[in-house]
Formats: structure tokens, sequence, C-alpha cells
């Protein structure tokens, strides 16, 4: 309940403040909830000290994800005092997570939104939902009566791999202080929601699926998100199509795994179906999907990806280790001769692709030779991009109560190894992009100097690989971000590569 007090003002549009913590997926969770205030009169403001309401999303995923979001919650409260807010609302994992205990120790908080309960904001927020519009006929083709019966041929049975893991106690949150351990989340927000984009008017996230039913033992996001469920098809196509009808023009498909897309449907090899439509789309420049499971790139999802110009020739498949048992404890399966053999077959059926992935280092039980069994497959892949994490012992995961803990100073002396290790790779690899030249999202001025802007090639993911710096404009006097243009490599770093300004793209 909010008292009086802490009423928001009487304003016809009270202005609210948005702190979007995590990965994508948290992001478009965020974009909703603005896009529903939105639709309820309230005006968005990038000013925390204006805002009227303050919402903070959180992320849980590991320990200093949640530290972040307790220390930007407690800053966000500071704002009740100083500022105009009067209303702090708090959404997202750690929510599921720790319920009772934001609500106990952070007095400050006045509503708390899971993440199956997006539309509560609303009545977090103290706005009424608006009255429906009657709607009218969509623009926007959703699917053909060929590409439907296409669909339909291709139903196989219904993946039963969810009901399987809950009855393994995959989704228990019992033990957990404030989750209901009897409602997962079932929320999934389609083409008619309400929505913000945060991330400009170029590029934007399509959350094609919710949730997540495999088994890997360092991970609680099951818990948090609930069963693997994915958007309908038809739906996805309707917001790709509105998105661009905007002016967006690259389009990141993102979920807890892309590559079981529509398996929960009766989609046989769902998410090549969904790229292959969504590559239709005219004015479309770019298309790209995060994150695959490595058991789940098929043969027909490689040869979609080689097919269309507008698929980018990039590939995330987060690996996780690559020494047989750390893998076998992690409940992951594989090793590092299959993965190399995985590998392979990427690199053949797409010539030039992309490849990034992402390891845990310091699992329970990596022992020196796991560690070094995975540096010794981290030089043969060489990998394009690569991140690596050091374990996070989260209470609720079945990695938890596994023994022979690694101290966090070896965890630690192993990520600084194998980070060493991939820069030299990096470094290598970069300088045979000099002399390249690659289409460029041009995003704007550089934050460490104004005498250089930033890109991307389609070859790098929004935010989590290296920077394309532009220090020649060639033949144009200023730049606009947002725009493509054509750029020639001439120099490279570790990670990062200088171009100059050839063209418009």
């Amino acid at each position: 309940m909010i008292d009086s007090e802490q009423s928001v003002s009487s304003s016809s549009r009270p202005k609210v403040g948005f702190v979007s913590l995590g990965c994508p997926k948290n992001l478009v969770d965020s974009e909703v909830m603005m896009g529903l205030l939105d639709s309820a009169g309230a005006q968005m403001t990038n000013d925390a000290a204006e805002a009227e309401i303050l919402v903070v999303n959180t992320c849980s995923f590991i320990d200093k994800a949640k530290q972040e979001s307790v220390d930007t919650i407690l800053e966000m409260a500071q704002h009740k005092t100083d500022g105009k807010a009067r209303r702090l609302i708090v959404a997202g994992c750690l929510v599921e997570r720790y319920r009772d205990e934001i609500r106990k120790n952070i007095p400050e908080v006045d509503a708390v939104v899971g993440t199956g309960e997006l539309e509560a904001i609303l009545a977090a927020a103290g706005l009424s939902k608006p009255a429906p519009v009657i709607s009218q006929p969509s623009p926007f083709t959703i699917l053909t009566d060929a590409e439907a019966a296409s669909i339909a041929a291709t139903n196989i049975e219904f993946r039963a791999e969810g009901d399987l893991r809950e009855s393994q106690g995959r989704f228990s949150r019992a033990e957990w202080d404030g989750a209901e351990a009897s409602a997962l989340p079932q929320y999934l927000y389609d083409h008619t929601t309400p929505r913000l984009l945060a991330t400009g008017k170029t590029s934007a996230y399509i959350k094609i699926a919710e949730g997540c039913d495999h088994p890997c033992a360092f991970c609680v996001i099951p818990n948090l998100r609930g069963k693997f469920r994915s958007r309908r098809f038809e739906s996805v196509v309707a917001e790709a199509e509105s998105l661009v009808a905007q002016g967006v023009r690259e389009i990141v498909l993102i979920g807890q795994d892309t590559t079981c897309y529509g398996e929960d449907m009766g989609l046989k090899d769902g998410l090549a179906m969904l790229l292959d439509r969504l590559a239709q789309i005219p004015d479309l420049k770019w298309l790209r999907f995060l994150y695959a499971y490595p058991n789940k790139v098929t043969g027909k999802l490689l040869e979609t990806i080689a097919k269309h110009e507008k698929i980018v020739k990039y590939l995330d498949v987060p690996l996780q280790h690559a020494a047989g048992p750390v893998l076998k404890l992690m409940k992951r399966g594989a090793n590092a001769d299959i993965f190399l053999k995985t590998v392979a077959k990427v690199r053949e059926a797409v010539p030039g692709i992309a490849l990034r992935t992402s390891f845990i280092v310091g699992f329970p039980g990596e022992t020196e030779a796991d560690f070094e069994a995975l540096c010794d497959f981290v030089r043969e892949a060489k990998f394009d991009w690569l991140g690596v994490f050091t374990y996070s012992d989260e209470e609720g995961s079945k990695a938890f109560d596994l023994g022979d803990k690694v101290p966090p100073r070896v965890i630690e002396s192993r990520r600084k190894k194998l980070m060493k290790l991939q820069q030299s790779i990096s470094k290598k690899a970069k300088q045979d992009w000099i002399g390249r030249e690659l289409d460029v999202l041009v995003e704007g001025e550089s934050e460490e100097t104004p005498l250089l802007w930033e890109g991307r090639s389609q070859f790098h993911a929004p935010e989590i690989d290296g920077t394309v710096y532009i220090n020649d404009f060639g033949p144009f006097e200023e730049l606009t971000p947002g725009r493509f243009y054509r750029c020639e490599i001439t120099e490279a770093h570790d990670y990062d590569v200088v171009a100059r300004i050839v063209g418009e793209a």
C-alpha cells in the first residue's frame, strides 16, 4: 500500500525515471514497462532528480549484479529525500529472488514488480490502465497462406523438456525468500504491447522467447524467469515490420536460448524459419540473434545465415567451458573435441563468420588440468570475441551444493590468464582487418575524445564487442549518428580498429 504522503502529484503526466540493469532481455522488459506507463499518461525523463516516480529494473544473475542492483536502489531512494521522487518501484530478477527482503530492509521501496508481472507497473505507479482502443486492420503482413501452411507442415511433437525439468525440481523456489514457488512467471509481451525504445532509432531488440528449460548447474535464470516459452511467429514478424516502418535498421533477436525458438509450439528449426521470414523485410539492414546453445546450431540454421545478406555473419555460442569433466558437472555435456568440430562446421558453412563465446572459470571441481585444457581449446579455436566470467556461487543453483570450491584468488588468476591469451589471439586477428572495407553503423562521438567517432560493423554485437573508431570522415564534413557508412580499416589494436569513411553504405 502507498500512504498519502508518498502519493504522486496529480499532474496529468507524472514524470517517471527508469534505471535498467543487466542484460538486453532485461532492457526489453524496461522498454515494455516504459511503454505501458507512457500509454497510461506518464512522461519519461532521463533526469532522476526530476522524476516523481523512479523505477529500478534489477538483475540478480551473479553476486556483482545483485550488489549493483542494491546500490542503485539505495541511490534512487535518496531522491525521495533530496529530489522530487514520491514513489520508488523495484522490478526484475532481484524481486523474484528477494521480494520479502526488499520490502523488509529497504522501506523506501513503495512497490515491487516481478519478471512475470510487467503489467503491474501501472498499479505500482498509481496509474490506471488506459481504455482499450478499437483496433484498426494491421498495415503489416503477418503470414501468407503459403507461409502458414509451411509452418503447419513442420510441426513436430511439442517440446516436453520443460515439464520433465519441472518434475526434476529445476524450477523450485521453495527455499527462496519472497518468490512464490507455485507461481512461475508466465508473461510474454507481443506486437500489440506498448513499448518505448531505449536503444535509439536505428537498432532494437526483439525478445522472441522467455525463460529456459536447460539444467545448467551454475544458473538460476529458469527459477527467476520460468519455463521456456516462445512468442507466436506472427507476433514477432508483426513487431519487426512495425519497428522497421518506424526507422529501425538493425534488429537483434534475443532470448535465453534463441535456438530453441518454436520448439514449445511444435516447430522444427523455428529460428531458421523466423530468420528467413524476417530477412525478407524491405529496408531492414542487419538482422542478428543472441544466444545460441551449441547443440542447437543446426545445418538449417547455418544455411539460413549464409543465404541472406541481411543476416549478419556473427554467432554467439556461450560454451561455458571446454574440459569434459567440468562440462559434465555443469550439466552441459560435450567436450573440446566436439566443440572444435562445431566451430569447424560453422566456419565451413558461413565463411568469414565472427564467432563469440563465453566461459566460466573456477567452477567447483575445476582442476589446473581442466583449466589448461580450456586454454588449449581457446588457442585452437581462435574465437573472434571471448568473454570470461568468474564463477559465482549462487544459492539455489545445483552448483551451490557442490564441494571442492576453487579459491577466489585462483579463480581470478585463471580469468586474467585466459583473457591475456585471448588478447594475443585478438591482436593478431585484428591485424588482418587492415585494408578491409566494411559497412559500419556510426553510433556517435567517442566518450574518450571528440577527435574520434565510434561505430560497429556486422561483426560487432551492441555493447559487448570491440569498437570501430573513426578518425577520418572522408568525403563528409560531418557524420550522422544512426546511419551506415562504408569504411576502410586503417589501424588495428588488441580488440578495436580504426577506420576512415570512404562513402555511404
